[in-house]
């Protein structure tokens, strides 16, 4: 499998972003602060990672929550997925909430959040008076059935 060649400028205390495994899809970014935060229930907090990307162009960065962070202690990504494209040059900074019961104290270094790199189409549009049917048509918001 051919890599992707990204750009990346680490001013954090860690290392650079990595896959955990050879099949994984995302790789975690770390809290790069310089003690420890606690965010209290319902609080947000924008948390620094020390990371610059430069993406090309037709690629965007997805920022996603960490399964266990948030099933175990309620903590996810706000903006989810916040997506980073190709032109921002600023520091990734993770947008978390604490939709638990209880404060968590955030720890520098922590994994915050998983990074995606994925492909995008940019689009065209081409205006039309009707568009094709469809067995679903208009229907939503579980007109396809509960099983």
């Amino acid at each position: 499998m051919q890599k992707l060649k990204v750009k990346i400028v680490n001013k954090s205390n860690w290392p650079d972003p990595f896959y955990a495994t050879e099949a994984s899809a995302g790789m975690d970014l770390r809290a790069n602060t310089d003690g420890p935060l606690v965010l209290q229930p319902l609080e947000r907090a924008l948390v620094p990672t020390g990371i610059f990307i430069e993406l090309p162009v037709g690629y965007e960065a997805q920022i996603r929550p960490r399964s266990g962070l948030a099933t175990k202690k309620g903590i996810t990504v706000i903006n989810s997925p916040g997506t980073v494209d190709a032109d921002f040059r600023g520091e990734l900074r993770i947008s978390l909430v604490n939709l638990s019961n209880e404060p968590f104290e955030l720890l520098p270094g922590e994994r915050i959040a998983q990074m995606v790199v994925s492909r995008h189409e940019t689009v065209e549009w081409e205006d039309v008076e009707v568009l094709s049917d469809t067995d679903r048509g208009a229907g939503g918001w579980g007109s396809t059935g509960n099983k």
